[in-house]
């Protein structure tokens, strides 16, 4: 082990196997259903977040940590603490990205910017697999990772593998086109119980800067 790079090893601790087992994987047919499943049967998640992005050469680039909270569909609050404070959050118009050390928001258009990006798989509906190709599933160490590949690459991803453990959502693979990987490990995940509307809401905090124009949602006269 000893003679694996730490960005190497940073990639097998986080995927919950050993550098030598990783290719020892054995095929699986179920993976389409897996997918299908959680984006049926998955309303509320909530849970913790480790998150490690590398290079090509399986170098650690950045390591950070948070939460999430996914109501489906189209809202999510990714909160990241450390090692800075950053929020992201869908609230089914807009996408708020809020970095509280900068004092600087920035907002945009939520439908056009998560278009066939890993975060629609999360906080979509049920029909965002149709802007995926499906290309196959593969078993390794108790979990099953799915593999994914976006129609439109537009938006800077080309492979997003999802991995399932007993059935549930445990680990997230996003492959960039700049040849960076990001990798996600979920802790003390909880489906399905309910979450407040309020913590979907954004208003950008006073005195910081705001980049962009949010969406309004229109008034239905009764």
């Amino acid at each position: 082990m000893n003679i694996l790079s730490k960005g190497s090893l940073c990639v097998a601790i986080i995927l919950g196997c050993s550098p030598a087992s990783y290719t020892q994987t054995v095929e699986r047919d179920d993976g389409r259903q897996l997918v299908e499943d959680f984006l049926n049967n998955v309303i509320t998640m909530t849970g913790r977040f480790e998150q490690q992005l590398v290079d090509a050469d399986a170098e650690l680039i950045e390591e950070s940590s948070g939460t999430l909270d996914i109501h489906r569909p189209g809202q999510f609050r990714w909160s990241y603490f450390d090692p800075y404070q950053q929020m992201l959050i869908a609230d089914g118009l807009n996408i708020w990205s809020y970095d509280v050390d900068l004092e600087q928001v920035t907002v945009k258009n939520q439908a056009a910017s998560l278009s066939s990006t890993p975060a629609v798989l999360l906080g979509g509906s049920s029909d965002v697999l149709n802007d995926f190709d499906y290309v196959g599933s593969f078993a390794d160490r108790g979990t099953v990772w799915v593999r994914l590949r976006p129609k439109n690459t537009d938006n800077g991803f080309n492979k997003v593998e999802l991995g399932f453990t007993d059935r549930k959502l445990t680990r997230m693979l996003f492959a960039d086109n700049l040849e960076q990987t990001t990798l996600i490990a979920l802790f003390d995940v909880v489906v399905n119980e309910p979450i407040d509307a309020a913590h979907f809401a954004f208003e950008p905090p006073a005195g910081v800067d705001v980049v962009g124009t949010p969406i309004v949602a229109e008034s239905v006269d009764n």
